[in-house]
């Protein structure tokens, strides 16, 4: 559960960097899919967790399913985006879900260990 507080401290900055940049219309997309990463993290941290002390077997499975979850917040860009480009704009969703998401993966090898 480290990722939670983490998720919420940078998606707090990557909303106020966007907010800088792009201005108000961007905020809501940015605090949406910062939370999305954030959430599918907490996710795929606990499935990793329980898999830790497992076989090799039920670890690359938990590996599989965590990757699957984030893959997942793609998906759900590739969505909104398609359905409302007005209140997602395609780049700086991009860039909230992957300034969030990839922070909080470096994050997770350190705590692999």
């Amino acid at each position: 559960m480290k990722a939670l507080p983490w998720g919420f401290g940078i998606t707090a900055i990557v909303a106020a960097v966007w907010w800088k940049i792009w201005g108000t219309d961007v905020v809501l997309s940015a605090v949406f899919f910062g939370l999305l990463a954030t959430g599918l993290q907490v996710a795929a941290n606990v499935v990793f967790e329980r898999a830790k002390k497992e076989t090799t077997a039920e670890f690359m499975k938990a590996y599989g399913v965590g990757m699957g979850l984030r893959i997942s917040g793609v998906v759900v860009f590739a969505v909104l985006v398609f359905l409302d480009r007005e209140l997602f704009p395609p780049l700086p969703s991009a860039f909230a879900y992957l300034g969030v998401l990839i922070p909080l993966l470096f994050m997770e090898m350190k705590y692999i260990k």
